[in-house]
């Protein structure tokens, strides 16, 4: 995901900090009808984002949420609900909601159940987008375990020569514990970026590298509107990203047995029903396998990229920017923050 992209010039902002991101978030989303525990779940999300430097999935995914809310297209009160079906798979239906509360409900019986077989899964399934994939697997790393993550989302990339989506942006992500907490966040979607981002341009009336995306005849393009009416989501390394693609589709559509991308409704399509894709999450106990070198091994692994002038540990932004945004707040564009107060009623 990308830096924030700063607003234009001379365009009008409100300034505010984490905890009112969050709060803005939550009324919005409760005044739309989410159930209140669902929607501090998921406004704890938007403002992570807010505060992780990537607005296009923070407030930004505020107004949409609300409208399709309003059109029954997420299920307002869903109760999600946590089995264990075998010692080490943990399976949550969210029950055509949003997936953030099951998460965190599932989340002491995961780690249960690694503690007793070293490994195990965390299936999700008749779930809404779960937004930023990094933002979970981090909370579950926090429980000292190694986490890979897969979600879904409806097709919007075609195949290296193709012009029909058949795979979403399907991300994955790698989240990887230490004694200081969370030391290694990798969170990467399979098109050179997410579609969000596309639409986050789209909103500010700008255009996007032509690397990004094509068009509906299979054209690179520098049109965010051309890239979302009809066009594709551009794969990174070409057949390579599609590749990956597929991966995430196997693990979070056909292994929690959600809706394919082919076939599932567009997540702001008010014309469908729910899109019920998933999730899956694979969770390792260091110690089990990698012995008691992990720590060690993993401090010379990040020591060999953190030393090297001009690069970067992966997910050590997000850190740069939760510190700066804690300290000074952000800045949110004045059109989105009327529209979400607006919606409030206030």
């Amino acid at each position: 995901m990308s830096d924030r992209l700063p607003l234009p010039a001379g365009a009008s902002t409100v300034h505010l900090q984490i905890a009112e991101v969050e709060d803005l978030a939550f009324r919005a989303l409760h005044a739309s009808g989410l159930a209140e525990d669902h929607a501090r779940a998921v406004a704890a999300q938007f403002a992570a984002a807010e505060a992780d430097g990537i607005p296009s999935h923070g407030l930004a995914r505020v107004p949409s949420n609300c409208q399709i809310l309003a059109y029954g297209k997420i299920a307002k009160d869903a109760r999600p609900v946590v089995t264990s079906p075998r010692s080490g798979i943990v399976h949550l239906d969210a029950g055509d909601g949003f997936p953030h509360l099951g998460i965190a409900m599932a989340r002491p019986i995961l780690s249960e159940a690694v503690r007793e077989n070293g490994i195990a899964s965390l299936v999700v399934t008749n779930a809404y987008a779960c937004g930023v994939l990094g933002y979970h697997t981090e909370n579950l790393a926090r429980e000292g375990l190694v986490i890979l993550g897969f979600t879904h989302a409806p097709a919007s990339m075609a195949p290296a020569g193709g012009r029909r989506p058949v795979v979403g942006t399907n991300p994955m992500s790698l989240a990887v514990p230490s004694d200081d907490g969370v030391v290694l966040l990798i969170d990467q979607s399979s098109s050179v970026v997410a579609k969000s981002e596309v639409m986050d341009r789209h909103m500010r009336g700008e255009g996007i590298p032509d690397n990004w995306a094509f068009d509906q005849d299979g054209r690179p393009t520098t049109s965010a509107a051309a890239a979302l009416q009809g066009g594709t989501m551009a794969p990174f390394g070409g057949y390579k990203g599609f590749g990956i693609g597929l991966i995430v589709e196997v693990f979070s559509a056909l292994l929690t047995n959600s809706n394919l991308g082919v076939v599932a409704p567009g997540l702001i399509d008010t014309s469908n029903g729910p899109p019920r894709v998933g999730a899956y999450f694979i969770a390792v106990d260091p110690a089990v396998t990698g012995g008691g070198d992990f720590n060690r091994k993993m401090e010379t692994l990040l020591g060999a990229i953190g030393t090297q002038p001009g690069t970067r540990i992966p997910g050590s932004r997000r850190h740069v920017w939760r510190r700066q945004t804690a300290a000074e707040g952000v800045e949110i564009p004045r059109p989105l923050y009327q529209q979400i107060k607006a919606i409030i009623g206030s």
